[in-house]
């Protein structure tokens, strides 16, 4: 008897450290729970940003990694003290006669964070190569962002003097992103073009952002804006929150038309003209709100931006920051615009 109530004690202890590391785990959950802003271990483009959340029943994330739209992933676990996010790409290994996969692949990429104090995290990505020989590895930092409160009174802002981004003469007042990059911009006729041509069967140009010397905090941005048939810029506020600008008329409401804020606000209302028209664009970030009127309709209302969006100059979202003019995608025409900052 006196065995058989060791057994069970043994047992019973077993389950209590069991179970209360188990409870360990789900209460060390909530130390990555919440919005990330990454800094990536890359030469250009390290902006990042990261968002797990607690849903009934399962963990679950969404990522930003340095350009592109922000994407949720497939699969979040934490163990021992780390927190794992999966996401995968379909490989079409063979096609049958007929051009049909017979044989596909997940190629699996993951990400590895550990917290390293109460606003903090770090962590690595991990990106196997396609062949499935080797990866490429990552490592990122990443700090809390605090949450974004209530939306500001438009009604009460107070502006500051208009400052004109654009003399009509020159780029004075302007400069490449990158200066090793190509300038495709020029004024014509008190316009500011970019037209980012590319020679068949050459190799590929890479072609300049345009940005302001100046830098900004909250503002009033107004502009117009003509993009050809098929083409796509966009408007970067403080370097880090992209309007997209593209010839989306015709097309359903998405986070990637023209005037959302690019893969994170859809419109809520088609305002596009035709491409080669002029738009008028009227844009109030205030706060980590944004506001969008195009063409005299409001299709953003003062609504929180989450995070920084693909191709962000940096992933701090509480410093000044130029407007900077994407370049590198195809033909655009800006004028008129002016800057009216917004006083505290």
């Amino acid at each position: 008897m006196k065995i058989k109530h060791l057994f069970f004690a043994f047992v019973l202890g077993l389950f209590i450290v069991q179970a209360h590391h188990v409870r360990g785990q789900e209460s060390s959950v909530d130390q990555f729970l919440g919005s990330w802003a990454l800094d990536l271990d890359y030469e250009s483009s390290h902006a990042g940003w990261m968002e797990i959340s607690q849903e009934e029943g399962y963990l679950d994330a969404s990522v930003l990694w340095r350009w592109g739209s922000v994407y949720p992933v497939e699969f979040v676990f934490a163990a021992e003290g780390h927190l794992i996010i999966t996401n995968s790409n379909q490989l079409i290994r063979k096609k049958d006669e007929s051009g049909e996969p017979v044989r596909t692949q997940r190629q699996i990429f993951w990400f590895d964070l550990t917290k390293e104090g109460p606003d903090r995290i770090s962590g690595k990505g991990f990106f196997p190569n396609a062949d499935g020989i080797g990866l490429e590895s990552v490592s990122f930092t990443g700090k809390r962002i605090p949450e974004y409160g209530s939306a500001p009174d438009l009604s009460q802002l107070k502006f500051g003097k208009e400052v004109k981004l654009f003399n009509g003469k020159d780029l004075t007042g302007w400069e490449l992103l990158d200066p090793n990059a190509v300038n495709g911009w020029k004024v014509i006729d008190g316009v500011l073009v970019n037209d980012p041509v590319q020679k068949e069967g050459e190799a590929h140009i890479q072609y300049g952002n345009l940005r302001t010397t100046e830098t900004f905090e909250d503002f009033n941005l107004k502009l117009e804006v003509n993009v050809p048939e098929g083409s796509n810029s966009g408007v970067y506020l403080r370097g880090i929150y992209e309007v997209q600008v593209m010839d989306s008329y015709g097309k359903p409401l998405d986070s990637h038309n023209m005037g959302a804020l690019y893969s994170r606000i859809v419109p809520s209302v088609t305002a596009e003209k035709p491409a080669g028209e002029w738009q008028e664009m009227d844009i109030i970030l205030c706060k980590r709100h944004l506001t969008v009127v195009l063409n005299g309709k409001k299709i953003i209302d003062n609504q929180p931006v989450k995070g920084v969006t693909g191709e962000a100059m940096t992933s701090d979202e509480f410093i000044p920051g130029p407007i900077y003019l994407q370049g590198n995608h195809g033909k655009v025409s800006y004028r008129n615009m002016v800057l009216t900052p917004i006083l505290d």
